[in-house]
Parts: C-alpha cells; structure tokens; sequence
C-alpha cells in the first residue's frame, strides 16, 4: 500500500525520498568503526578512528589511495611466549636508525645523504624495534652518527653525537626492564677505547651482554628469562674483528649469519650471502640477520615493498639458509605498508617459530605446538574518500605526514536530519490527503 502510494508522490519528493535514504544507509556504512573502534584494513578518515597501534595511512605506489587502519607498532614476541633461548625468536630491526627524515642539520649546513626511517629512536623502540642498526664514526673529536662514505664522516653527513641516541636507549632499557636490544655498529671508530668509553658515559655498562658468554659453536643462546635476570639486556656488535679481543664487543660475523644488503638482498629468488659472512647453510653461527631493503630508500615507496615481495624474500631466504627464518629483519621506514606489512611479517615468522601456529596471536602460552587459537580475517571496509595520507600517535616526520581531514559528522547530521524529517512530514500529509 504504502509503495504504491509512494509512486503517486510527486517525482521530485519520491527521487529526494529515495536518495535521502540510500544517503542514510551509506552513512551508517561509512561511520560504522570510528573513535578508535577500526581495525586494520578497515576504512578510516583520521587517526583517532583506528584502535590501539594502529593509524590512518595508505599506499598510493600500489595503487592504493583509500586511507585504512594500518598497524604502526609490532608485538613483541616475549609477551606472547616467553622463557625460549633468544636465537628462537625474530626482532625488529631498523636499518639506519639514526637516518631520520627532518633530523636537524650540524650548525644549518645542508645535510647531502639518503634518509631511512621516520621517527626518533625512541619511538622507534616504542613501536617494538628491538635492534638498531647504527653507522659511528670519529668526528669533531667525538663519535658521532654519520651516513657517510670512504669511511669518513663529513659535516654534510653528520647526524648527531652516537651518545645522544645511546642514552636513549639507556631511558628505555631503565623504563622497560624486561625487554632486550641489539645494536649493530658499523664501525669507522678508531680512538682507543672509543666504544667502550661511549656506552659507558651513556649508562649502557650496566646491561651489556659479556661476550664471554655468546655461544660461539651455533649452540642455542641463554634464555630470554635468563638475560632479564642477568640485567644482560644489551647486545653489542661490530664490524671490527679486532675489537672483541681489545674492548669486549664482538664481532658481528663471528656469530651472525647475514645476506647482502642493499639491492642483492631484495632481487627476487636471490639471497646470497654477505662477503663477511659466512654462508647462510653454516650451522656455526645462532643468529641469523636478514636485510631487506633497497640501495636507495624511497619513502613512498616502502609500503609497496613491505607486501608481498616481502613474503616472497623470507621464503627465499629460508630455502637459501637451509630452513632458517631471520632472527632480525632488518628494514627501511618500518611503518609503511599497504596495513600490516612487516609487522604481519614479524608475526607469521615467531609464530611459526614459537608455537607451529600461522602468526603470533594464534599462539598459546603453556599449550603443545600446533595448538593455535583461531584469528579473524580482517574486515576491510569501504568508504568513498580517497584523500590523505599518514596520521595519527606513529611519529612520521613534516614533510612525509599529511593530515587526513574529517568532515564534521555533526553539522552534516544537523543539515541532514532536519531536511529527512521536513520530507517525512510532507509524504505523510500526501498519504493521508489520499
């Protein structure tokens, strides 16, 4: 009755009926995760629509111009299982960590470098990287930061005083005591005593792991539980073979495998060995650190890399390895990717490693391998906007961050309720006239 005295309405009433309802039944789609309820994949107009851990981006390299909750922090594997020897899980490493976009230049000299992650170290550590990869040099009669060549840091190249960064990772060692961290130095320091000095002035001597005790036969490492109680929480290594015998610090190769980095460590299929390493097949080594990045860091770029080439460059590497997964993913921009990028990495690798299950949620403290939990496929919304780029509580720097803007609901709602009703009104008035 009621549809068949609807078509007796004027048209133009029936045609802005119709549309205001279609418009009602769109905008319960589009406000149907907000204020911190999305999850990733999910549609979002503002980082304050994407729930913990998460913010509001898009990958425009692949095609991919709708912003969605993207994930910006990784979970730790330690807090799902812990008490495993620390060679079984894999951690986050930032390639270049102290490379940051918009880092303020040495006395206003125009800084001439590549630049690879985005936010400060801090963050970066608060977002769940657990190694750093830095590059230290001799400069201006201290040790400085550098992103440099031939060995020589230039005032064109110098980021900061390496102790600068060092005591950042004092304060998070201090505030998290149950976490571990890696920092891997290549190293153009040769004052005397020059590193054993810096971690010492930065407060970092108190949590240095001894290489006394790093296995040096391929055995499993101590406990994570182990390290914690010991306060030995830092591992430091370096590229200069000579420094384990004069200051304590061990020589990255003597106990890690890597792969090349740069362009060879990213050719699909490939994944040779680095020159200072040895083979990937050796068993004389526990850890086992894998570069996935480019020569070049393109930042718009990176969230393309981080889908499925990613994928693809594991696998090859754990055939090239002889079915060893990396302990350390090493990596530029972190955070970019298409939603869950190296984070989903992160997790299908400990996942697999820890509990024989397909990613880390699924694993279960206590229960036998395999015993996995059952996870959600994530709900991709769909929403009209195409605009924005990156926000939200991840750090992303100026110039690479763009705010996303949202339109204010309530004003459209008071422009909109009041014409809904105003033409309900008038429909009810014809029906009864009829």
């Amino acid at each position: 009755m009621l549809s068949t005295s609807l078509w007796e309405l004027p048209s133009s009433s029936a045609i802005l009926y119709i549309f205001l309802t279609l418009f009602s039944f769109l905008m319960s789609i589009s406000v149907a995760c907000f204020n911190g309820n999305c999850q990733v994949l999910e549609a979002c107009t503002a980082a304050t629509d994407c729930g913990s851990g998460l913010y509001c981006g898009n990958c425009p390299a692949s095609g991919k111009n709708q912003p969605v909750c993207t994930r910006g922090q990784a979970t730790v594997p330690t807090s799902v299982i812990n008490g495993l020897p620390f060679n079984k899980y894999t951690w986050l490493v930032t390639h270049n960590s102290f490379s940051i976009v918009d880092a303020p230049s040495l006395d206003g000299v125009q800084r001439l470098t590549f630049y690879n992650q985005e936010d400060t170290v801090t963050n970066q550590l608060r977002n769940g990287v657990r190694g750093l990869m830095l590059d230290m040099y001799d400069f201006q009669n201290d040790i400085w930061l550098c992103h440099s060549f031939r060995g020589q840091c230039f005032n064109f190249t110098a980021f900061q005083p390496a102790i600068n960064t060092l005591r950042e990772v004092e304060a998070f060692l201090t505030e998290n005591p149950s976490e571990i961290v890696t920092i891997i130095i290549e190293d153009y320091v040769h004052t005397p005593k020059g590193l054993t000095n810096l971690f010492t002035s930065a407060g970092l001597d108190k949590y240095w792991f001894p290489v006394s005790k790093m296995p040096k036969k391929g055995e499993d490492w101590p406990t994570v539980t182990d390290m914690v109680q010991q306060n030995h929480r830092l591992l430091v290594f370096t590229s200069i073979a000579s420094k384990e015998a004069e200051e304590g610090i061990a020589y990255q190769w003597k106990y890690m495998l890597e792969n090349e980095p740069g362009d060879p460590g990213v050719v699909p299929a490939s994944c040779p060995n680095r020159r200072e390493s040895k083979p990937l097949r050796s068993r004389s080594s526990s850890l086992f650190l894998q570069n996935y990045f480019p020569t070049y860091p393109v930042e718009a770029e990176a969230c393309k890399e981080h889908a499925n080439q990613l994928f693809n460059m594991i696998s090859t590497c754990y055939k090239a390895s002889g079915n060893i997964l990396p302990n350390f993913l090493a990596v530029n921009f972190y955070m970019r990717s298409e939603g869950g990028g190296v984070f989903d990495a992160l997790d299908k690798i400990n996942g697999h490693t820890l509990c024989g299950c397909s990613t880390l949620a699924a694993c279960q403290a206590g229960a036998p391998p395999g015993t996995c939990k059952s996870i959600p496929a994530p709900n991709t919304g769909s929403m009209s906007s195409t605009s924005g780029s990156f926000t939200g509580s991840v750090q992303f720097s100026k110039s690479s961050a763009s705010t996303v803007h949202t339109p204010n609901l309530l004003v459209l709602w008071f422009f909109y309720l009041p014409l809904l009703a105003f033409l309900k009104t008038t429909i009810n008035t014809h029906l009864i006239g009829l």
